[in-house]
């Protein structure tokens, strides 16, 4: 089976809903491919990195209000393993990241640089709208930085990014993560990995019926 992950790398309940996915999968016994489909919670230039909290603060009622969603979702995340920073956290517009996903994609490491965003993320205070914590997160993974950095630089995938993230809005994903089972089924939210595994089960079964 074929899960597309509709996710933004600065979306905590993204993170979150990879985990729980991971954890689903570790019950299932069918054979699954994952590919990471691009979405943008905010499509906005970020000229300047500036701390998370004090670019949340103005949509969401002020820095108390901010701390206190941020203290929920940590408490959410830590109950899968997963250590959520935002007090380092900088706010970046994702646009080269998800570039860099497609481009370690065609190199095998598509996974390992997703984790590695949403770590660099929320745990490091990485900047992941700069190209050059873009190429050395690359790096990490075992890519070469050198050549992810002459990519980013490059106008490659640029276009067919932006076609992406139109196609996304097009078939109704409006909120993320978005789980596209089959190319035909959708589950939406951080689920828990039990329904997850529910929903993986009720597709096989109904596309062994429709074979």
């Amino acid at each position: 089976m074929e899960i597309e992950i509709y996710a933004d790398v600065v979306c905590p309940w993204c993170y979150i809903g990879k985990r729980r996915l991971e954890q689903a999968l570790e019950a299932y016994d069918g054979e699954v491919t994952v590919r990471y489909r691009p979405f943008q919670l905010d499509p906005s230039p970020v000229p300047e990195p500036r701390p998370l909290v004090d670019a949340m603060a103005a949509k969401f009622g002020g820095p108390d209000r901010v701390r206190q969603m941020f203290g929920q979702v940590t408490e959410v995340a830590a109950q899968v393993g997963l250590k959520l920073d935002f007090d380092r956290a900088v706010a970046a517009n994702t646009f080269d990241a998800h570039r860099l996903v497609a481009w370690a994609t065609d190199r095998g490491r598509a996974a390992e640089t997703v984790d590695a965003l949403y770590r660099a993320h929320f745990t490091d205070g990485v900047d992941v709208g700069s190209r050059d914590a873009l190429a050395a997160l690359a790096a990490e993974v075992g890519l070469d930085g050198a050549e992810a950095r002459r990519f980013l630089d490059s106008g490659e995938r640029v276009a067919e990014l932006s076609d992406e993230l139109a196609t996304a809005r097009q078939i109704g994903v409006t909120s993320v993560p978005t789980f596209v089972l089959a190319g035909r089924y959708a589950v939406t939210g951080a689920q828990e990995p039990e329904t997850l595994l529910a929903a993986l089960a009720e597709v096989d079964r109904r596309e062994a019926e429709a074979d």
